[in-house]
């Protein structure tokens, strides 16, 4: 059986990185650490940057993305969305735009699109919005075929996520994270990459 070659770049904002995590994995690093294939190599690149929202997303995921990706591999975009829009005071029609931006651009090259959405936070009022913008997310995502993991709402109202987050100053610790990839192992991460899920 020929091996698989998949060449993945990942871009998104400091939970991408693992901020906070005592581990140092985030959920990113523990969702590759599940990801094994008998006819796939997985090479993950990790390109966060600390408090972005999706127009310098947008404006920077080729550019950096495409150093990582490789003639002759499978090349795949993972975007880590964040609630940073919010603080910019940027429509939701914005940042639809901006997203869908990036997923046609990848479209264009044949990349497929793993985009993982924002998690809740501890503010009640902040999450109303956050809601809206996460399924503004998903709608744009979902129409081009693309997989959407939806983190808000399984997390929204979810003890342990909560909890995790008062500890650690309103960032994940080592239970955030853990739920976080949780969430993409079981939402569409083995399917969108074409391997078997682990028994």
């Amino acid at each position: 059986m020929e091996q698989r070659r998949i060449r993945l770049a990942a871009v998104g904002d400091e939970l991408l990185a693992g901020l906070g995590d005592p581990r140092a994995l985030g959920w990113l690093g523990r969702v590759l650490a599940r990801t094994s294939a008998d006819n796939a190599t997985v090479e993950a690149f990790s390109l966060a940057a600390p408090d972005e929202g999706t127009e310098a997303l947008a404006g920077r995921w080729l550019d950096e993305a495409g150093r990582r990706f490789a003639e002759g591999a499978e090349n795949r975009l993972v975007i880590a969305l964040s609630d940073r829009d919010l603080d910019l005071e940027m429509s939701t029609a914005r940042s639809r735009l901006n997203l869908a931006n990036i997923l046609d651009g990848a479209a264009q090259m044949s990349i497929k699109v793993l985009v993982v959405g924002p998690p809740p936070g501890l503010d009640a009022e902040r999450n109303r919005r956050l809601a809206d913008l996460s399924a503004a997310f998903a709608d744009v995502t979902t129409r081009r075929k693309h997989v959407y993991v939806d983190t808000f709402t399984p997390l929204q109202s979810h003890e342990q996520w909560r909890s995790d987050l008062a500890a650690n100053g309103g960032t994940p610790g080592q239970a955030g994270y853990g739920l976080m990839a949780w969430l993409v192992l079981h939402r569409g991460w083995f399917q969108w990459l074409e391997i078997p899920a682990p028994a």
